[in-house]
Formats: structure tokens, sequence, C-alpha cells
């Protein structure tokens, strides 16, 4: 017979949530976890499921004057007291639960002033952060909104230190990712063991890595057709205008039903994990 595997949850922590849980992260103390949902984050204790702690809650008394929700939320990699998410408006709070146990009131605000001569219909949708992630030495975090990658060094505030484009080719088509609602897709990101790479997804299929020190970035694709087993993945580049060269591909012919939203990397080897709709790749760096 052919191997089954199966999953059967071991405790199973309810009633704690009203809207969809989108983050789930455990503190760097064994002991407790954070889960978070579109208004609310709580925090539990691993061996407690029926009891939980209210941690940060922005539900306006009257739900019309809701501006914003939360997205995404992580656990510092070290220190157990401070936790940070990310809003709809592109904002990250980090919160100190030292300073107070309802974290209401954030201790770090990361804003990137806009740019206004560059603000559009869509300017506020866009800019909504979809994952945030700590590196693991836990100097900086890193935001992913639709367009691009921010790196924030946690002790500045003001702007990021890094910026890098994901798929600019794609501002100009945002009136039809509108209308097909593909502008609302939750890109996540990821960085590689030394903290000296980042990689998140993109659409046809492709993914991105940048390479921090070298300042050096690179397209990807994992599809079936040209992935065989040990054959190396082939740089991919995306023509926007003009003459397309033989191994480009034009804009308009990039499929938007092939997204890839989550990746991973291993935390000690160049390993790769690629979701691609309902196709997981493994990829690894190449051996000699």
């Amino acid at each position: 017979m052919d191997l089954m595997v199966e999953a059967s949850p071991r405790r199973i922590f309810a009633n704690a949530h009203t809207y969809h849980i989108n983050s789930i992260s455990v503190n760097s103390d064994h002991e407790t976890y954070l889960s978070a949902d579109d208004l609310r984050i709580n925090l539990w204790h691993l061996e407690i499921t029926d009891r939980s702690f209210n941690i940060v809650d922005i539900k306006p008394a009257n739900m019309e004057e809701l501006t914003e929700v939360i997205t995404a939320a992580e656990f510092h990699p070290h220190q157990c007291n401070v936790l940070v998410y990310s809003s709809s408006k592109g904002t990250v709070r980090l919160c100190d639960m030292r300073s107070s146990a309802l974290c209401d009131r954030h201790s770090k605000f990361f804003e990137e002033p806009e740019d206004p001569s560059s603000r559009s219909f869509f300017s506020e949708i866009i800019s909504s952060i979809s994952d945030v992630k700590f590196s693991h030495s836990g100097r900086y975090m890193m935001t992913r909104d639709y367009l691009s990658v921010k790196v924030w060094d946690l002790n500045m505030e003001s702007r990021p230190v890094e910026t890098h484009q994901v798929h600019e080719y794609l501002r100009s088509k945002l009136c039809s990712l509108y209308e097909n609602d593909c502008i609302f897709d939750k890109f996540e990101c990821c960085w590689n063991g030394s903290d000296s790479a980042i990689m998140t997804g993109s659409y046809n299929n492709f993914f991105r890595m940048f390479d921090r020190n070298a300042r050096r970035d690179v397209t990807l694709e994992a599809s079936r057709e040209n992935s065989k087993p040990r054959a190396s993945l082939k740089p991919r580049k995306v023509c926007t205008g003009g003459k397309r060269k033989k191994d480009e591909i034009s804009v308009d012919s990039l499929d938007f039903n092939k997204k890839i939203l989550h990746t991973a990397w291993h935390p000690l080897e160049n390993i790769i994990a690629v979701a691609a709709t309902n196709n997981l790749y493994i990829f690894q760096d190449k051996v000699n």
C-alpha cells in the first residue's frame, strides 16, 4: 500500500478569534505563542487550551470607524517581551509587553512617508503589508507590500534601510489587477539562515531572491516544465515594452493565476521550499 501521512491534532486552542487568523508565532521562551486576526492579538500558553490573554485590540467601539486591520504579527527571535504587528495602512508597530500588559500603546512605529507625486487610487491598497519577519539576528525586520520588500533597522523608525522592487513592471497593470482581485494577494517573505539574502514570491510561478551583500537579485521560476530533478534553474527576465529578447517573457503574457505566496528557507542550509498553487518545490544550492 502507498504510505499515507495523516496529521492528527494534539491540542485545539478554540474560541478566541472572531475573524480569520492570519499569524501564529511561538515566543522565544518556548512557553507561549501569539495568534493574530484582523483586529486582535492573543497570547496563549502552550499547555493551556481554553484561555488566552488579549494583548492587542484595535477594534473601534463603532465598526464604521474602522480604518485599518492587522495583517501579520511575530515575536522577536530573542527578546521574549517584544513583538511586532503590521497593518493594512503600511505601518508596523513594535510592542514591549514589559511596559504594559495590554499593548495598545506601541513603543516603536515604523512608517515610510509616502511620495505625494506617486499617489494614486491604488496607493493605499498596494502599501498594505502582507507579511513581517524578524531577521534571525533580531536586529532587522522585513516587510512585504504588494510591489516591494523592505528591510528595516529596529533602531530607525523613519524609513527602511533597504527597498527591493519585486515586480515593479506591474505598476502599470494595477487597474486590471484590481479588477481580477489579484491586487489583494498576500505574498509572504523569508530570510536565509545568515540574513544575507531574502526571498519572496511573484506571479507566473516566479520567485525573487535578493542578495543583500552583493546587491544582486534574480528571478527564478518554479514549474513542472523546467524543473526536472537535478536541473539548474535559469534566471528569468520580464520585458515591459519595446522589443522582446529571445529568452524574455512579456509582461502581458504573465499568468496571474499562477502565484507563489508561500516560501521558506532552511535555517542552516541553502535549501528552499516554494509553494506554487498545489505543487511544492524544493530546491537546493548546486552540489558539485
